[in-house]
């Protein structure tokens, strides 16, 4: 369909033909109808990316004919035309779809600008709709990067959950990827296409948090110079993550709990209450459970938030996902940054195999990024990792940086440092830490008779 095809509807021949003339001039393709009836007929023919419609027409005006668009679910930008222009009827056509309403007579740069601004209303709507398909595809389960059995548990749980309200409390230390979880269950949920909008409760201020949340009216405080809506109106019909719920202070831990109970919502200083069907997905890095028995937490509002639980793992459980993450962090940031590095050393995904990540996915993703932008060839070496990795010691005596040189003596350091802590890992379990180091049983008898580990 070309963007410039525009049908025009008008029982004054002379109207049309001045139509048509300055549109075919601004580049348009004209088709010309006398009356709703012929209209209908263009469009069953054709497929037009606007209308322009005249109200006052014999046989079907312009109402009838905005009303029959309307039931045929017909996409097309309407703008209506009149000579008898009032308010009540320029309200009645946009109730019946029209996007626009002009007056006659007008200018032929009145219609130009009402054509132009109908177009880039449909450009952002079609890129509105493209940039939700894009995040929705982003956040499929299938693109999520692990190999690690108690990933793909937790993503089993998610397709169970996504179409529910239920209530969903994600656990797990900073990093782990709790709001990337969140999305999964929004992005794969039927309530995909509305809203998901995160907080941090932790990184507000208490005295502003509240309003955050809830919105306020006009007046209701000294700079309340307008109504605002809050987050859990923003997020109606689709999801709401509140991140860090662990750190929600007691006071507003009371109206969470209420709105959780009633559907309701009341902004501060208002005095109605505003339903809203909204889906509350938490998430904390605390043990809510201790914080609870220390009186820190709302025992209530704990089981109201904890229907079903994820629990993630650290990146320490799951260091077989270390390659394939590190590979998907050397993609992005080249993409990022137009670089080209291609792969990591062995020696230096090594290391980051060792590294105990406290800060989890979110620290490796820092450290790549550091490495691909430092990286002076196409490979990722010891060199461009962050200093803390670099300086990993191996046993009590061995360190990474030290003075020696040779790849060879490295690699085997660094391959019995690794045998050792899979086995101190799964207790002297050799089938298990084979399975751990991604090698066969006798691969890993051998090597430890090498090294004289018994």
């Amino acid at each position: 369909m070309p963007s410039s095809r525009i049908l025009i509807l008008d029982d004054e021949e002379n109207m049309l033909h001045m139509l048509k003339t300055i549109l075919t001039k601004e580049g348009y393709e004209i088709i010309t109808a006398a009356n709703g009836i012929e209209g209908l007929e263009k469009i069953e023919a054709n497929s037009f990316s606007a209308i322009l419609c005249d109200l006052c027409m014999p046989e079907m005006d312009g109402l009838s004919f905005l009303k029959a668009i309307k039931e045929k679910n017909i996409r097309s930008t309407i703008i209506m035309m009149s000579a008898y222009g009032t308010i009540d009827l320029a309200i009645e056509a946009m109730k019946c779809g029209a996007y626009d309403y002009i007056s006659k007579p007008f200018k032929p740069d009145e219609i130009i600008l009402a054509l132009k601004k109908a177009e880039e209303r449909e450009r952002l709507r079609k890129e509105n709709i493209l940039l939700k398909n894009e995040i929705k595809k982003e956040f499929e389960l299938e693109n999520i990067i692990t190999k690690n059995d108690k990933m793909f548990q937790i993503f089993e749980t998610i397709r169970k959950i996504s179409d529910y309200d239920t209530s969903v409390l994600i656990t797990g230390e900073s990093g782990t990827g709790k709001e990337l979880v969140a999305k999964a269950i929004h992005y794969n949920s039927t309530r995909s296409s509305k809203p998901f909008i995160a907080i941090n409760c932790g990184a507000i201020p208490e005295n502003l948090l509240e309003s955050e949340l809830f919105g306020y009216v006009k007046g209701s405080f000294t700079d309340a110079y307008q109504n605002k809506k809050g987050l859990f109106e923003e997020a109606n019909g689709g999801s709401l993550l509140l991140d860090e719920i662990g750190e929600l202070p007691s006071t507003l831990q009371v109206k969470l709990l209420r709105v959780l109970q009633e559907g309701e919502v009341r902004k501060i200083g208002d005095t109605k209450q505003i339903k809203l069907d909204v889906r509350i997905i938490s998430a904390t890095a605390k043990d809510l459970a201790q914080e609870v028995k220390n009186e820190n937490f709302r025992e209530d509002l704990f089981y109201r938030l904890n229907v079903i639980q994820i629990d993630l793992p650290s990146l320490r459980e799951r260091r077989e996902d270390i390659p394939l993450l590190v590979n998907h962090f050397i993609n992005r940031y080249n993409e990022k940054h137009h670089l080209k590095v291609k792969n990591i050393s062995s020696t230096a995904l090594n290391l980051l195999l060792e590294h105990d990540w406290q800060g989890n996915i979110r620290e490796l993703e820092n450290a790549v990024e550091r490495a691909v932008i430092l990286s002076e060839g196409s490979r990722i070496e010891i060199s461009a990792l962050p200093s803390d990795i670099r300086k990993l010691k191996i046993g009590e005596e061995k360190e990474v940086d030290s003075d020696e040189y040779s790849i060879k003596k490295m690699h085997r350091i660094m391959e019995e440092q690794l045998i050792r802590k899979a086995l101190n890992k799964t207790h002297g379990n050799r089938t298990q830490a084979a399975k751990l180091l991604d090698i066969s049983h006798p691969a890993l008898l051998s090597k430890m008779k090498e090294f004289g580990i018994k």
